[in-house]
């Protein structure tokens, strides 16, 4: 089992930052195969940033130039940096651990961005 705990989510005028917290934990791991999502209401689940087995990072259109998706390795924890929001960010943010077979969510957190 692995557990995923987010954290940082809140209300923020258009314009404002926020940064999202995941702090995983459980069996052995690879925070490479981490990601984060986000669902807005009446809307699919998207992708929002994750990094590539190749070591890189893929970020949606929407939010290239905006987000950051770092981590620290000492804490298993990643981060997810949010700058400029718009209130078309406003959704609930779940982070993902993919392990190949499967996956696991975090409980999600909400970001409500206010124009």
């Amino acid at each position: 089992q692995v557990q995923l705990v987010e954290s940082g989510g809140g209300l923020v005028q258009a314009g404002g930052s926020l940064r999202l917290s995941c702090a995983a934990s459980g069996r052995t791991f690879s925070i490479n195969s981490m990601g984060w999502y986000r669902q807005a209401p009446g809307k699919q689940r998207e992708l929002v940033a994750a990094f590539t087995s190749g070591g890189s990072t893929n970020y949606a259109d929407s939010v290239k130039g905006r987000f950051t998706f770092y981590r620290d390795n000492a804490k298993n924890t990643v981060y997810l940096q949010m700058n400029s929001l718009k209130p078309e960010d406003t959704a609930v943010y779940y982070c993902n651990y993919d392990y190949g077979l499967g996956d696991y969510w975090g409980q999600g957190t909400q970001v409500t961005v206010s124009s």
